[in-house]
C-alpha cells in the first residue's frame, strides 16, 4: 500500500470485500472505521511504506504496519478540535487494541471479538 490518503478508501474496500468472503460482513462497519483510522494515523504520523493485514482467528485482528517507532498515544481532542480522536475512536470501539513494535518499525492493532460459532466456520 502506498502512503497516500487516497489509499485508505482503497483499505477500506479490500477490508469489505476480505469480510464478505469470510462471512464477516456484519463486521464491516466497524471494521471499516478501524481500518480507516489505523491506516490514516499511520500515513499522517508513520513512515512508509504502509502495510495493512487482517487476521481471523478466535478474533478479528486488523494491523496496520510502518517503518516509524514513534510511539501512538490517545489524545482527547476537545469539541474545537479537528483532529485527535483517531485512537480514541479505536479504544472505544475494538475490544482490545494495542502496538506491536519489531525492528522494521511498528504494527498498531486493534481486535474485534468474532464469537466461536463465526470463528470455526
Amino acid at each position: 500500500m502506498s502512503d497516500s490518503p487516497e489509499q485508505v478508501a482503497s483499505a477500506r474496500g479490500s477490508c469489505a470485500e476480505q469480510l464478505t468472503r469470510w462471512g464477516l460482513s456484519d463486521l464491516a462497519f466497524t471494521t471499516e472505521l478501524l481500518v480507516s483510522e489505523l491506516v490514516t494515523n499511520a500515513i499522517r504520523h508513520g513512515s512508509a511504506p504502509v502495510g495493512l493485514r487482517l487476521i481471523r482467528d478466535q478474533a478479528l485482528v486488523c494491523g496496520v504496519h510502518d517503518t516509524s517507532s514513534s510511539v501512538p498515544r490517545v489524545c482527547h481532542a476537545t469539541g474545537n478540535d479537528e483532529r485527535g480522536r483517531g485512537l480514541f475512536m479505536i479504544e472505544e470501539t475494538a475490544d482490545r487494541w494495542g502496538v506491536r513494535f519489531d525492528p522494521g518499525g511498528k504494527t498498531v492493532w486493534a481486535e474485534q471479538d468474532i464469537g466461536e460459532e463465526t470463528a470455526a466456520d
